[in-house]
């Protein structure tokens, strides 16, 4: 006489806990960065808390929309790139290793100016332009 395992018993309604986790998870981590974003746009900060590199990346905004105080510059930065570990670096720490290309190779010398604008889920591009800090701001 034979049994059913457990897996056979239990392992669907497991494996549906488990995607239902997930999905809660990821839509936990959309609506973070959509938060932090907004905080960022219309307040200009503060930085602080920012969700962490793998919850952007987990809630889909792969890149981080980032603005020269000297130059007035936009550009994204890929966060699939950063060496930084996923899990526990959050955001708001990025912004002191953030350099423009264009102040610091007219100064001579490595030029820390960026400020964070924003998450993005995708680059800027003639369709999709940076954004815009509050209203009134052109």
């Amino acid at each position: 006489m034979t049994t059913k395992s457990r897996e056979h018993l239990y392992g669907t309604s497991v494996r549906m806990s488990a995607q239902r986790a997930m999905e809660a998870r990821k839509e936990a981590d959309k609506l973070a960065c959509i938060a932090w974003s907004q905080r960022m746009l219309g307040f200009r900060g503060p930085a602080q808390p920012s969700p962490t590199l793998g919850d952007a990346l987990n809630a889909g905004f792969r890149y981080l929309e980032v603005r020269c105080a000297g130059c007035e510059l936009h550009s994204t930065v890929d966060l699939t790139t950063v060496r930084r570990p996923k899990e526990t670096t959050p955001i708001h720490e990025l912004e002191r290793r953030m350099a423009c290309k264009d102040c610091s190779r007219m100064r001579g010398y490595r030029y820390k100016r960026g400020q964070l604008v924003a998450l993005r889920q995708t680059p800027i591009s003639a369709s999709d332009p940076p954004s815009v800090w509050w209203p009134g701001e052109r």
